[in-house]
C-alpha cells in the first residue's frame, strides 16, 4: 500500500501494524533470532526446544506452525526413526531476521533502562 494521506499510516492493515501482529507473540521473534544466531538458520525441533529455555514443546510446536504458515520457515521431514523434523529460514524469514537482531542489539546495549521498567503483571522477571 502507498501511503496517501496521514490516515493511511494508522490503518489496521498499514505495514506497522503488521509487523508487531507478527511479533506479537516473544516466542516468534525468539525463534527466528535463535535458528539465525545460534543455528546457522536450520535445526530440529529438539534442538530448537533445548535453546529455547522457558519454551514448552507444545508452545514451540504452535510457534513453528505458524511461522510456517506465514512463509518464515520452512519444513522438512527426514525419513528416519524417529523421523527427523527440520525448521529452515526461508528467504522471507531471513528478511524479518534483521529488524529482531537489531531490537535485540538494542535490549543488550540498554538492559538498565529494561531493569527500571516496573514489571508487568504476569511477567516472569522478579
Amino acid at each position: 500500500m502507498q501511503p496517501g494521506t496521514a490516515d493511511d499510516e494508522w490503518r489496521e492493515d498499514c505495514a506497522p501494524r503488521r509487523v508487531l501482529e507478527l511479533f506479537a507473540t516473544k516466542w516468534t521473534s525468539m525463534v527466528l533470532h535463535t535458528l539465525h544466531a545460534r543455528h546457522d538458520g536450520a535445526a530440529r525441533t529438539g534442538v530448537l526446544l533445548r535453546s529455547l529455555p522457558g519454551i514448552s514443546k507444545k508452545m514451540l510446536t504452535q510457534t513453528v506452525r505458524d511461522m510456517e504458515a506465514s512463509g518464515l520457515l520452512s519444513r522438512q521431514v527426514h525419513s528416519a526413526i524417529p523421523p527427523m523434523v527440520e525448521y529452515r529460514l526461508t528467504d522471507l524469514g531471513r528478511r524479518f531476521v534483521e529488524p529482531v537482531e537489531l531490537l535485540y542489539g538494542w535490549g543488550r546495549d540498554n538492559a538498565d533502562a529494561l531493569d527500571r521498567l516496573a514489571p508487568r503483571p504476569r511477567s516472569r522477571r522478579a
